[in-house]
């Protein structure tokens, strides 16, 4: 959802009276609030085959459709991926237009009139969905991301700073976690990292909730007076954490987004996936460090091969990358 922000800022700014609805799983009512000048409201999406994210209710269905009809919506925009399930749910909302993406230029070509789709280009995430909002006739706009911090998610800082010990600046964020297996890079190799980092500055170490197993092995491996916030912080806390930290070490997960939104230097060991997809914009600022074998990318949800993306990624490399960035200074919070 962050990378999308730039888009959504391109068609406010194209559409500035609209009345913008964001379709999506139960969590975006959070993700919307933080953007109020973007998003007007939310309708939740009940899921459907072959979507991640939740299981289908299918119950909810009839009356999603029902609802999403009722709001005649002039345009529906899809901004979930090439548009192979995607776009027949965007039709079933009822729009007098839609738009998004396909797989290739051959469908692009045989859209109706009322369907306006261009292939999906290569490249990354953020700039293919402005790809999209140019071609519909949006202006241009900046790409960098952005996540708002509200007043309570400084007061969880505050609260964390006080409990822990922490200063703005004086600690690096590790988060060894990711949704799928096949993403993650080896826990010891990111306590060997951790350790080298520890000479210079506190370690926190953050997680999901059903991480703790993996963090806690972490934190037992750096040892000493490493924090452990696993599980311990909202999305808001997170982010507050991640903007008052010198560097953030990470997978190529979702808080390596929040860095990138809040000019946070960051170190992300890119597994499994579409490194190039995923990556911060400012390679200046965040240092992707991934390998490239042939069965790369893949959708396995634990590599059932050597794991080579990840175990070619070494120690040295990571340390190399996390020092030269967090020796810069600090000057972003």
């Amino acid at each position: 959802m962050l990378c999308a922000v730039p888009a959504l800022c391109a068609l406010r700014e194209g559409e500035p009276g609209a009345h913008i609805t964001l379709i999506g799983l139960p969590w975006v009512h959070d993700f919307a609030s933080r953007f109020a000048s973007l998003i007007d409201d939310v309708l939740v999406f009940p899921g459907a085959p072959g979507f991640p994210g939740q299981p289908v209710d299918e119950a909810a269905q009839a009356a999603f459709h029902t609802e999403a009809r009722a709001r005649r919506f002039d345009l529906a925009i899809q901004l979930h991926g090439s548009g192979t399930l995607s776009n027949d749910v965007v039709r079933q909302l009822g729009a007098r237009v839609t738009a998004g993406f396909c797989p290739t230029a051959a469908q692009a070509g045989m859209a109706g009139e009322t369907e306006r789709l261009i292939p999906w280009p290569g490249g990354n995430e953020i700039e293919r969905l402005l790809a999209l909002m140019r071609a519909l006739g949006y202006p241009h706009v900046d790409p960098h991301l952005a996540f708002p911090l509200r007043p309570q998610d400084h007061a969880g800082w505050q609260q964390m700073a006080e409990q822990h010990g922490l200063v703005g600046g004086e600690y690096v964020c590790v988060h060894p976690g990711a949704r799928m297996l096949s993403r993650r890079w080896p826990v010891e190799r990111f306590a060997d990292v951790a350790l080298r980092l520890r000479k210079h500055w506190k370690v926190v170490v953050t997680g999901a909730p059903d991480e703790m197993i993996l963090t806690h092995r972490l934190c037992s491996l750096i040892g000493g007076d490493v924090v452990n916030l696993t599980g311990a912080t909202s999305l808001g806390d997170l982010a507050a954490l991640i903007a008052h930290a010198r560097l953030l070490l990470c997978n190529d997960t979702g808080p390596s987004h929040l860095a990138a939104a809040l000019d946070t230097p960051s170190v992300i060991v890119s597994c499994g996936g579409e490194s190039g997809r995923w990556a911060p914009l400012d390679a200046t600022l965040h240092h992707v460090l991934a390998s490239h074998p042939p069965c790369r990318p893949c959708g396995w949800q634990k590599c059932p091969f050597r794991h080579e993306c990840a175990t070619a990624i070494t120690v040295e490399s990571v340390e190399a990358a996390a020092l030269g960035l967090a020796c810069r200074g600090y000057d972003h919070a």
